[in-house]
């Protein structure tokens, strides 16, 4: 092979490194919870116990799906996509199925394949998770977890031990729709209790500004929300990461900005479907 196109070829990669590992920051997935559990076309909904919670949600529903493309500079890596995907029975409770998945595209897979997936099993009235599943596929790099959530005794069994957690813990996935029911006030922050990968921790997210952005899916006011702690999945990053909400009820994300050492990795909505909001 021609010495330059040996040269081409390690500066893709270097590229394909800094652009497509970090794709997991803004969403990576996998199914695997719906051959387990049942539709709730014919389930009855147990009543509320002493643990339970009620979080209004007019913000998503099950049939939204939003698709981004993952950008690095002017190059276009990938996409991903995060979707409610269904309603389901999970500890006899109505749960949304939530689905995230980030893909490379055709050219970037002949160098540095990426397949991530990752999904939450998110009680339906509380708004906390009850499972949680990721399997990323990022080049040589292979990982996989698992766990789930006993909300009712506060406790999370993780790999062969069971930790202790706090009361409504979220997991990576799940904090992100939690945050978008929330109240949003420009420089105040929302402090959500965190599970990821062994780990326990309360992360704050602070609400930076307004702002109105323009991008491939239209323009949009914004509220900008900055999670202030290192965590995984949706909200995972090694540097600042910023997240533009719809400034209305939906909260949609729109944008994700996550800088790495050299530029930053952007999470750009380029297509959505708005979801249904149950009534419970």
């Amino acid at each position: 092979m021609p010495k330059k196109s040996i040269l081409q070829r390690i500066l893709l990669t270097a590229v394909l490194f800094i652009g497509l590992f970090p794709m997991g920051y803004f969403s990576v997935v996998e199914l695997g919870i719906a051959e387990a559990s049942t539709e709730t076309d014919s389930m009855e909904i147990q009543p509320s116990r002493p643990f339970d919670r009620f979080v209004d949600n007019v913000a998503f529903g099950v049939g939204e799906k939003l698709t981004f493309d993952i950008k690095y500079g002017f190059i276009t890596a990938g996409t991903a996509t995060m979707e409610v995907l269904r309603l389901i029975e999970f500890e006899n409770r109505p749960c949304y199925q939530i689905v995230t998945r980030a893909v490379s595209n055709d050219f970037f897979s002949s160098v540095f394949r990426v397949e991530d997936r990752v999904e939450s099993v998110m009680d339906a009235t509380g708004l906390y998770s009850w499972r949680f599943e990721k399997r990323l596929r990022e080049g040589n790099y292979r990982s996989e977890r698992m766990y789930t959530f006993d909300q009712r005794n506060n406790q999370v069994v993780y790999r062969e031990d069971t930790i202790d957690i706090a009361p409504f813990v979220q997991d990576a996935l799940s904090s992100l729709y939690y945050i978008r029911t929330q109240s949003l006030e420009v420089g105040q922050s929302v402090f959500v209790e965190n599970f990821v990968d062994g780990k326990s921790f309360s992360m704050e997210v602070k609400v930076v500004e307004r702002e109105r952005v323009s991008i491939d899916a239209g323009s949009f006011d914004c509220i900008v929300v900055e999670p202030l702690t290192q965590s995984a999945g949706v909200f995972k990053h090694k540097g600042r990461l910023k997240v533009w909400l719809t400034d209305d009820a939906l909260r949609m994300p729109v944008l994700m900005k996550s800088k790495v050492i050299v530029g930053s990795i952007v999470a750009e909505l380029v297509d959505y479907e708005l979801g249904s909001v149950d009534e419970f």
